[in-house]
């Protein structure tokens, strides 16, 4: 079951974070095409505002996989409902602050951003338009960053593929639009891409006011210590991309020095393509990190281990078959940008040694995102530093010296590489033990969840499958020293509840559905904790909303609710979780 849904998300967040590298990549061919150097050199100032909005985005996103993750995995309808309400007001009050603050101030900004004087180059006007046709567009953008997860965690993984390929559709129609119809200049260009995620927003939207969506928008929940909370499990993400905006800096200097301007136009395009062969292993770790959240908020460490192990066996697989697609591509692909001959050799043999890096990259920004989840914040934070800056930074350093330019392209492979090495030696330091499984990479500490000689678990896949789970469970109680009376009641209530799953949630020919099923004995509480990846369906709200005299309706339900001390349900991932505790 966590390998499907972790291939199911994945599909979603990899075009997603693709779909924003395209976008970009679209409009700067755009741009530099047909609206000249000036309209290029705009577009590139203007990059650090755009980077702004976006970090913040990403920011907020990943705190609220975090935050989500933890009051999902622990049942906590009213605080994942909070985390939602406060997103939304840190979402949007501060793209609309950001938003006025540039419109007001857009000759000053064109100014510190580097287009010179007003009326004295002909870049300061490109650049104040551009500036003014994307900034229409931040409200959406930023909303449309932090609905990634919310879709993601209520399973509408179809809604947010259809919102994202409309986005990538419209920015190119609206761009070929703007260059061949309208004549808008680079004001146009940027208003292209605000009218693409207003697009992919109105896709989105209409779940969350419609009466199946899982979150509700409670204001008064919103604090000040739950927006801190959110921001601090994002503060990962601007770590990791104020260290690459060193890594852009220093390399552009140790180019220019060995290399000239065609090298750093190398590394332009090399960056350019080589974001979007990161969208895999970023994709790999965005699900990761959710994932994480979740199943180590529900003390799951069967599921944690299968996690590690999957995501360790995509991340690699994925980036393989990329780097096999690179190296026969690599001409064509540098030659989308550039024109001139020296310039296109050197950036091909650079993207060519480049695209080494991303095997150890997808294994490193992997395990990064999954130590945030189980909240390791000051070791994702140190893989950020040394993934992004330190090792590939000190790398071109040394090579460039007696390699030139291989040996700035060389540094992404060894800075790579000596990350994953830093990560393995904290692995193996902790473990005492050199070791490559999943249970050692986990870096679950040892009073994580309850003990395996407490724990029963299973997987049904049929009613023959369910009953024999039910003779198991109770073997299992009465080995545990309860007595026969309750262990017949858990016995009962395992066979009850996934009879129902089985009977009702399952649909003819499916082969992939299943139930997993897990007895935990924690101090003086038995909890059961049955997940399946069937229909949507909440027992203890359905009981709610079907109350009846008749002492037979729904006898199973009732019988098993009249059993246990609590009962929580909640749907999250499109997986149904219910934990009964007796």
């Amino acid at each position: 079951m966590i390998r499907k849904i972790f291939r199911q998300m994945l599909a979603a967040q990899i075009l997603s974070a693709m779909t924003v590298m395209l976008c970009m990549l679209v409009d700067s061919i755009m741009i530099g095409r047909f609206l000249g150097v000036d309209s290029m050199s705009a577009y590139g100032l203007s990059n650090p505002v755009l980077l702004v909005f976006a970090a913040y985005g990403t920011m907020l996103s990943a705190g609220i996989q975090v935050m989500c993750g933890k009051t999902m995995g622990a049942g906590d309808r009213e605080g994942t409902d909070a985390c939602f309400s406060a997103s939304a007001v840190m979402a949007l009050s501060v793209a609309l602050t950001g938003m006025v603050l540039v419109l007001l101030f857009l000759t000053p900004l064109a100014t510190l951003l580097g287009a010179g004087k007003p009326g004295a180059d002909p870049v300061f006007n490109l650049t104040k338009d551009y500036l003014k046709g994307f900034i229409i567009g931040a409200p959406a953008f930023i909303t449309a960053q932090i609905m990634v997860p919310f879709m993601q965690i209520s399973g509408n993984r179809l809604r947010l593929v259809l919102a994202v390929v409309l986005m990538t559709l419209s920015d190119v129609a609206f761009d070929l639009l703007n260059v061949f119809v309208f004549h808008g200049g680079t004001f146009g260009m940027g208003l292209a891409s605000s009218l693409s995620y207003y697009l992919a927003l109105a896709v989105a939207l209409p779940y969350f006011f419609s009466k199946k969506c899982m979150f509700r928008l409670r204001l008064k929940a919103v604090t000040r210590r739950l927006c801190g909370e959110i921001l601090k499990y994002g503060v990962p993400t601007v770590i990791n991309a104020l260290a690459m905006v060193v890594l852009v800096f220093t390399l552009n200097k140790v180019l220019l020095a060995v290399g000239g301007k065609g090298a750093v136009a190398s590394y332009s395009v090399i960056s350019t393509v080589g974001n979007i062969c990161y969208s895999f292993s970023s994709g790999a770790g965005s699900v990761a990190l959710m994932l994480a959240a979740i199943f180590y908020s529900d003390e799951d460490r069967t599921a944690i281990h299968s996690l590690v192990r999957t995501m360790s066996i995509y991340a690699v697989v994925m980036d393989i078959v990329v780097i096999i697609a690179v190296l026969p591509l690599a001409p064509a692909l540098v030659g989308l940008f550039l024109e001139d001959l020296s310039a296109k050799d050197l950036a091909v043999r650079g993207l060519r040694l480049f695209s080494f890096s991303l095997l150890p990259c997808s294994l490193n920004s992997t395990f990064k995102n999954y130590y945030q989840g189980i909240g390791r914040v000051r070791l994702t934070e140190l893989i950020s530093v040394l993934q992004n800056m330190a090792f590939p930074v000190l790398a071109a350093l040394i090579l460039s010296s007696f390699l030139g330019t291989d040996g700035v392209w060389l540094c992404f492979l060894f800075g790579e590489s000596l990350t994953l090495a830093v990560i393995c030696f904290i692995v193996w330091r902790k473990n005492g033990r050199v070791s490559a499984s999943a249970e050692d990479f986990a870096l679950l500490p040892e009073s994580f969840g309850v003990a395996a000689a407490d724990t029963l678990e299973m997987t049904v896949k049929s009613q023959a499958e369910a009953a024999d789970a039910s003779v198991r469970a109770a073997d299992f109680c009465t080995a545990h020293g309860e007595s026969a009376r309750n262990s017949m009641l858990i016995s009962l209530c395992v066979e009850e509840m996934v009879n129902n799953i089985v009977e009702h949630g399952f649909r003819e020919g499916k082969t992939y559905q299943s139930v997993d099923i897990r007895i935990l004995f924690k101090g003086d509480d038995k909890v059961i904790r049955i997940r399946d990846n069937c229909v949507s369906f909440d027992p203890v709200e359905y009981l709610k909303l079907h109350e009846t005299d008749d002492p037979a309706a729904h006898i199973g339900i009732r019988m098993v609710m009249k059993m246990v001390k609590k009962a929580n349900y909640v749907n999250s991932l499109g997986l149904n979780n219910l934990t009964l505790t007796l």
